[in-house]
């Protein structure tokens, strides 16, 4: 049974360097508003960054960088994320692949982030902490405009980073694991987060990353 040593805590912002849209739901959608609705708190209305969208693009980056995208399982190819557990996306980012003995937990936890922003930045935006983008799709035969409205979470806006990396006795690749990590992290630097990328959308950076190391000695003085 494996045992856990330590834990390190990942801390810092994310900024948006261009407007950023993860879909949310358009249920509460009033007449006229955008046709495409960003992901929102309940609880205040202000636009989060879902953990698992920030976790599956680092993944799917770091495969790639491997070149371990997709894989096969004896004679069936398989598409979307590699379920080897001797690739390196695997064993930072875990498989759930009850087939063989490929099945891994996860060694990194990615919390929601949270908007920092302080509401007074959001005065002239068209929506609640949030801007308005149209976009027209042209007809190639008819030239006919198909207008569509995006709602996006403007550039400047600053998400909390909040992330742990497990590391237990029977990890002898600790290095190698946080290495993967900032790798993954710089690449989606130089990429994009949620939707309508290539279109230049979802540029983020990282800013002022902490990282704070806590041995399992640690939690045992807090004990006491």
């Amino acid at each position: 049974m494996a045992r856990l040593t330590k834990k390190y805590i990942i801390t810092g912002k994310i900024e948006c360097l261009t407007g950023l849209h993860i879909g949310g739901t358009n249920s509460a959608m009033g007449i006229g508003g955008p046709d495409s609705m960003v992901i929102r708190n309940p609880l205040n209305n202000k636009p989060i960054i879902p953990g698992s969208s920030l976790k599956g693009k680092m993944r799917s980056l770091l495969e790639l960088s491997q070149g371990e995208l997709g894989g096969s399982i004896g004679n069936k190819i398989q598409h979307g994320p590699t379920q080897d557990k001797n690739h390196l996306a695997v064993k930072l980012f875990g498989s759930a692949d009850s087939r063989g003995d490929n099945q891994l937990p996860s060694r990194i936890i990615v919390r929601d982030a949270s908007l920092l922003t302080p509401d007074e930045k959001f005065s002239n935006t068209d929506m609640p902490y949030t801007e308005t983008k149209t976009e027209v799709v042209i007809d190639r035969i008819t030239s006919g405009a198909m207008p569509r409205q995006i709602e996006r979470v403007p550039a400047g806006a600053e998400f909390s980073l909040n992330m742990v990396l497990n590391i237990f006795d029977l990890d002898n690749n600790e290095e190698e694991l946080i290495a993967a990590l900032k790798r993954s992290m710089k690449l989606l630097e130089d990429d994009y987060l949620g939707g309508n990328g290539s279109r230049g959308y979802g540029q983020i950076v990282f800013r002022e990353v902490a990282w704070t190391e806590k041995k399992l000695e640690d939690y045992l003085k807090e004990e006491k």
